[in-house]
């Protein structure tokens, strides 16, 4: 299978840089995948679960947001934030979802409360993912 290069930036560090196979990215309008020789696109990533698929194997990444930008040097993506499903501290990603919940509480009706809710969903169904994978 025909590889391209993919580079995983976050303020914190570079979470990946090589060659791959694939990407699947969660993307604001929709899911989408990258492989070698994909049209030139830029588009906004929402909370969600990236699947990098690199010899052969999945790497499973949660990204809380940013940019994706697919042009003839291969994909780049800024992500507000990027950890692996291995390194997550689901205790810490539990106790954020219980912050958002206690924060929308407050929010006055509005397109802000329908962001916010938006977001937690998101969330939740990232939750629900990692929870439903049996990974430990």
């Amino acid at each position: 299978m025909a590889t391209f290069h993919f580079d995983l930036v976050s303020p914190e560090k570079i979470a990946f840089s090589g060659e791959v196979e694939q990407v699947d990215i969660p993307g604001v309008e929709g899911d989408f995948g990258v492989m070698a020789g994909h049209s030139p696109l830029v588009a906004s990533i929402r909370p969600g679960i990236m699947t990098v698929t690199a010899n052969g194997k999945h790497e499973k990444i949660i990204v809380l947001g940013g940019l994706a930008e697919i042009s003839e040097n291969g994909l780049t993506v800024l992500a507000d934030t990027a950890t692996s499903m291995a390194e997550l501290d689901r205790a810490a990603f539990a106790a954020r979802i219980d912050e958002m919940e206690e924060k929308l509480k407050d929010e006055e009706p509005g397109s802000e409360l329908d962001k916010a809710i938006a977001r937690l969903d998101h969330f939740k169904v990232i939750q629900q993912h990692i929870t439903s994978t049996g990974m430990h």
